[in-house]
This record gives C-alpha cells, sequence and structure tokens, in this order.
C-alpha cells in the first residue's frame, strides 16, 4: 500500500504544482496584456512591475487551490482508470476509501497550507501590491479616479475613543450615508450612540441629517433616558475626509484574529446588516480553504467510474472546470445569502463545502 499511495500521490504532487504555475503566469499574462499601455505610459520600472507580480503569488495560490487540486487527482485517477489499474486495484481488494486514501490525505494537507498562506501571507500580500500600485504605478489622474469610486461599509476606530461605521462614503461630494457612531470611554464601555441618515462636509466639520443621539451608562450599558434628535446638526468630529480614507479597513487585509476583535468592536452599534456581512465573512476565511478537500471528494467519482474510458484521462479536465465553476458560484449565492440575512452567517459560509461535500458521497455510493 505504502509504494501504491506514494505513486499516486507523487503523480498528484506534480500535477498540482505544475497546475499553480500555469494560472499564475496565465493571471500575469493577462494582467501585463491589460495594463501594458499604462505601464509604458506611465514610465514604472520593470524591477516595480515584477514586485507588483511577485506580491500576488500568494492570491493566486489560495484562490487556484481548490481547482488545481480537483484537476490533479482527477488527472491522476482518471489515467490510472485509462490505464485499467483502477479495475486491478478493485480485483485485488481494494475498496473506495483505500484507492482514494492518498487523494483524500492530500486535499487535507492542501487545505491547512492555503488556512496557514490565508492568514500569514495574503493580508500583507494585498497591502504590498495596494501600495505599490498607488504609490509607483498609479498616476495622480488615475488615483483621483479611484478615489472618486463610492465606498460602502467604511468602519473604523477614530480619536476620542469613537468607533465609526458607515454604510457608504461619496468621495466626490464628500458624504457620508447609513452613520452609526458609538462613543466609549477609557474602558471601551459605551457611553453614547450617534445615529444619522447623511453627512456632508463643510470645509471644517460635519453636518449631519436626522440625527439622533443616545446617551448610555459606562456599568451597566443601559440608556440613561437621554436621547436627543436634531433635523441637522454639527457635531465634533476630527476626522475629516482625508482621514477616513486613510482609515478605512478592508477585510480582505485582516486576518481571522484581527476580523473576529473588529466584530467584538461594532457588536453593540446597532449595524446589523454591516456586522452580518463581517461575520460571513469571518466564516469564510475558515470555510474556504476546506474546498480542497470538498471539491476532491465530488470530482473522484467521475474519475473512479470504470464503465466507458476512452479519453477520461482528457475528459477529466473538462469535468474538473465544471465542477470548479459550480462550486464558485454555489459559494458565492451562499455568502450572498448571508449577507442578505437569508441564511445564518456560519451556514451561508459552509452552504457551498456542505453541498459538494454530501453530493460527492452520494455519487461514490455505488463505488463503495
Amino acid at each position: 500500500m505504502r509504494i501504491l499511495d506514494n505513486y499516486i500521490s507523487k503523480s498528484i504532487v506534480q500535477i498540482f504544482l505544475s497546475t499553480i504555475l500555469i494560472f499564475c503566469f496565465l493571471y500575469i499574462l493577462i494582467d501585463l496584456a491589460t495594463h501594458l499601455e499604462d505601464f509604458i505610459s506611465n514610465k514604472v520600472p520593470a524591477q516595480v512591475i515584477a514586485g507588483y507580480y511577485a506580491s500576488f503569488f500568494p492570491v493566486i495560490f489560495v484562490q487556484t487551490a481548490p481547482i488545481a487540486c480537483l484537476l490533479a487527482t482527477l488527472f491522476t485517477y482518471s489515467t490510472l482508470n485509462n490505464n485499467n489499474e483502477i479495475i486491478a486495484l478493485r480485483a485485488s481488494g481494494l475498496n473506495f476509501w483505500k484507492i482514494t486514501r492518498p487523494a483524500i490525505i492530500f486535499g487535507l494537507m492542501a487545505a491547512a497550507l492555503v488556512f496557514l498562506i490565508n492568514e500569514k501571507f495574503v493580508p500583507q500580500s494585498l497591502s504590498m501590491s495596494q501600495e505599490i500600485r498607488q504609490d509607483q504605478i498609479e498616476l495622480a489622474s488615475d488615483k483621483n479616479k479611484s478615489a472618486a469610486q463610492p465606498i460602502k461599509y467604511l468602519f473604523f476606530y477614530g480619536l476620542n475613543n469613537r468607533l465609526f461605521f458607515i454604510d457608504q462614503y461619496q468621495p466626490s461630494t464628500k458624504t457620508l450615508e447609513g452613520i452609526t457612531i458609538i462613543g466609549q470611554d477609557e474602558l471601551q464601555r459605551m457611553t453614547e450612540k450617534i445615529v444619522a441618515e447623511k453627512g456632508d462636509w463643510t470645509g471644517q466639520n460635519w453636518k449631519f441629517t436626522n440625527c439622533q443621539i443616545s446617551r448610555y451608562d459606562p456599568v451597566d450599558q443601559s440608556s440613561t433616558g437621554e436621547v436627543q434628535f436634531y433635523k441637522e446638526k454639527t457635531l465634533d468630529i476630527r476626522e475629516n475626509p482625508a482621514d477616513l480614507l486613510k482609515q478605512r479597513n478592508s477585510v480582505s487585509t485582516m486576518n481571522i484574529r484581527e476580523l473576529r476583535s473588529y466584530i467584538k468592536r461594532f457588536k453593540g452599534s446597532g449595524a446589523v446588516a454591516a456586522l452580518n456581512g463581517l461575520k460571513v465573512d469571518l466564516h469564510q476565511k475558515i470555510a474556504y480553504p476546506f474546498a480542497c478537500i470538498v471539491i476532491i471528494f465530488a470530482g473522484l467519482p467521475f474519475a473512479l467510474t470504470t464503465g466507458r474510458r476512452k479519453g477520461l484521462t482528457f475528459a477529466s479536465v473538462g469535468i474538473a472546470l465544471v465542477i470548479g465553476f459550480l462550486f464558485y458560484v454555489v459559494n458565492a449565492i451562499g455568502l450572498a445569502l448571508g449577507k442578505g440575512g437569508v441564511l445564518p452567517p456560519i451556514l451561508a459560509a459552509w452552504f457551498a463545502p456542505i453541498f459538494f461535500m454530501a453530493a460527492g458521497i452520494y455519487s461514490a455510493k455505488k463505488l463503495f
């Protein structure tokens, strides 16, 4: 069994690494072709371009690892099947689990590796690529164009122990929409809550529309009964529009610990929809690496079917692409349902893995 496991594992690992390299090459080639004119017109040095694309390697690996696992597994087992080796293994008394053990172990190891890279390297990789693009690649006109795009779900920890959550910020008009501000004392206990429909930058301060201010007892966190409503209210908030852009945080540049801490900070903000979306992103960071093993389970039955084997090796590529496409579609649907409040955050993140694991086990029943 050890010889068989080594034989299958070696093939899977070789194809997996080759597939990852091909995906990296294709990504760089396509992106370079798309932005080549910008690089030339902006006179970007070659070493900057090289550093920019090198910073994307962890991101590309994490995004393509599941489909690479599936391709490597299907191609390996389809080749065995096409050469009648699966029939020989069956005839020697090996069941489904013993034959597929190398693929399952590889899938678990790949999932652990994806989790590690996604936690340790992807946040820094994204931050680095954004910094290189903003500081060394984009022209001032490009930066202004990028800055003019509306920003959704802007949240940060500001001055005077205040937590800010803004549904949308429009940089071109310096306008805030859906504002929630939580004031805290030195022990991070809530002392006030400011909710406003809209906020406009006057040039020196922020003027809020339909603003409600509630005071809280910091000890028992109960309302003191002091609730004030203003049609228009100018508040002493020192953060200007430039500060908002500097202090914004992106979920993609946070690891699980940082995101969990961030959610905890905004737990009492009352921004239910935004917090729900953050919780979905948190559970997605945990669930996504398991796609490596789940997607293997979904594809193995196709490679081990010993009926028609002609052309199965090359057909496995098409099967892998279809399964991978369906996985990403179902995963996107699950996340959308979670952020829309239809599904609980944890179920939304695990929706695609559970669905494909169940489908794979059901399809493989006849092979057990």
